[in-house]
């Protein structure tokens, strides 16, 4: 039986399966889900989440194992009390005394990472344990690994940064997982937003889904001008890199070998004929003029994998091979539609991949990098011409370059601590969308199943701001996924499945 205290769980709200008031309080909160942008909107009373009881309200799912809860955080209006708050709470029951890790962002801008080590007991001041008085913390974010809970913060536009972690709480294997709210007044209302709200559950580090495509996948469409996104597509299984297709209304991607459309809106995929190449992978563009689809297939008993470049008509047809020599993984088309470019392995040159372009209609393999050693990757061309811009990590970490068409003109445009991949340049000509991998990563290695960031920055250099924070990598924004209008990206995220 429940305690005394307890409020049964309502119906459910946007991803949450329940949500419910815990502890009685004297105001009923509520949690709805605004449906265009997947937002979510938190009224609650409650007198505290403190001591040894809680009053709130919670939005939940029952979740077992590792997972990352992250999710924008704001408080609406002034409010009465400084220590009204809002955020994630993992919680091993909905008991008013229940064990649980809270990260919260209190009204006078206090975030801070807390929690009740076992039923019952008193909750700490938590100026006894790590604390960032950061104010606006837009971005929260609450990690699970085994027993260790990891809280990180973000102002808009910057990466997360680490304020909190401990493993001092005695928490079951199946636990609830949610968004709350909270007025720190028994006679009062507050109300809060949360947007990007997002779940992910995860696998180990030691686990790199080359093989096995353990976690499904997000189809996510970003407004890369104020950060929100929302979900269109999901699958238990995995698909990959999204792009936009020319009329705007439409998506392409990768799954299972054979290559989808989807509206933008969602919907059932339906599958392009790519007549006997069956074995596509994540490396497909559309031609600049939006009439051509270029393709990377795998063929059996080719070296590296077998991966194979051909074209064949944005509709559908009976593709025409490009590059004979393998392994080749296609970018890029040129603007006038006469090229494309991609990264390849030629042994019988040096061991290092490095970028070739080739005519579409015949003609001798051009190499545009001479690396001896490591990877040039990712290489796509300017809207106007000008440019090839690719990733490469001869400095020692995966930085993004770009060069002329011939080859000639190297320039270095990021210089972090990040491994960065995959510069897409915006149509209009003015941005650079890219993902970065974290700083543990193998600068030769773009994974699946991590921790990662998509960044934001000018064509012709200059500061990084993040646009996303996921869990994906490898298949996530491997090929160009502009909107014709330069105002959104398409991207895929992973997760596996919540606990229903």
């Amino acid at each position: 039986m429940f305690a005394a205290t307890t409020v049964m769980a309502q119906s459910s709200v946007g991803i949450f399966n329940n949500h419910t008031d815990i502890g009685k309080p004297k105001i009923a909160g509520s949690a709805v889900f605004n449906v265009p942008d997947q937002s979510y909107t938190l009224k609650a009373g409650g007198y505290n989440i403190w001591f040894g009881r809680d009053e709130f309200h919670y939005a939940y799912n029952k979740i077992k194992g590792d997972f990352i809860l992250t999710a924008n955080f704001k408080l609406i209006g002034k409010g009465t009390d400084p220590h009204r708050k809002i955020g994630w709470m993992i919680r091993a029951s909905d008991q008013d005394d229940a064990a649980h890790m809270t990260a919260v962002v209190h009204g006078d801008g206090l975030t801070s990472l807390q929690w009740r080590r076992l039923r019952g007991a008193y909750m700490r001041d938590p100026q006894d344990q790590l604390v960032s008085p950061k104010k606006n913390a837009g971005i929260i974010q609450l990690e699970r690994t085994g027993r260790t809970f990891i809280m990180r913060i973000a102002n808009i536009g910057e990466p997360l940064q680490e304020i909190g972690r401990t493993d001092a709480v005695e928490m079951p294997d199946e636990v609830l997982a949610g968004i709350f709210m909270c007025s720190h007044n028994p006679d009062v209302m507050e109300e809060g937003l949360a947007w990007n709200v997002r779940i992910e559950q995860t696998v180990p580090d030691s686990h790199n889904g080359y093989r096995d495509g353990i976690l499904g996948s997000k189809l996510e469409i970003l407004n890369v001008f104020d950060g929100k996104r929302v979900v269109i597509h999901e699958d238990k299984g995995r698909f990959e890199a999204p792009n936009w297709m020319p009329d705007g209304k439409r998506l392409l991607f990768n799954q299972g070998g054979n290559i989808y459309t989807i509206p933008v809106e969602g919907g059932t995929p339906q599958q392009l004929n790519t007549g006997d190449v069956k074995r596509n992978n994540n490396d497909h563009v559309i031609s600049f003029d939006g009439k051509m689809l270029g393709i990377s297939s795998h063929r059996d008993g080719m070296p590296g994998g077998g991966s194979t470049v051909y074209y064949l008509p944005i509709t559908g047809g009976n593709p025409v091979m490009v590059t004979d020599s393998t392994p080749s993984y296609l970018h890029s088309w040129s603007p006038n539609g006469k090229e494309l470019v991609y990264t390849a392995q030629r042994l019988s040159r040096n061991p290092a991949y490095n970028i070739y372009k080739k005519p579409v209609n015949g003609g001798p393999e051009v190499q545009l990098t001479f690396n001896d050693t490591g990877l040039a990757d990712g290489p796509e061309y300017s809207p106007d011409g000008k440019w090839i811009y690719y990733n490469a990590n001869q400095t020692g970490t995966m930085q993004l370059w770009r060069m002329k068409p011939d080859g000639t003109g190297n320039e270095q445009l990021t210089f972090d601590e990040y491994n960065n991949w995959f510069a897409h340049i915006s149509p209009d000509n003015k941005w650079i969308a890219f993902i970065s991998f974290p700083t543990i990563i193998d600068p030769g290695d773009h994974p699946f199943y991590k921790r990662v960031m998509l960044r934001l920055m000018p064509v012709n250099g200059g500061a990084p701001k993040v646009i996303a924070y996921l869990f994906g990598g490898q298949g996530t924004i491997n090929t160009p996924s502009w909107s014709p209008d330069s105002k959104r990206l398409a991207f895929v995220s992973n997760t596996g499945p919540i606990n229903k």
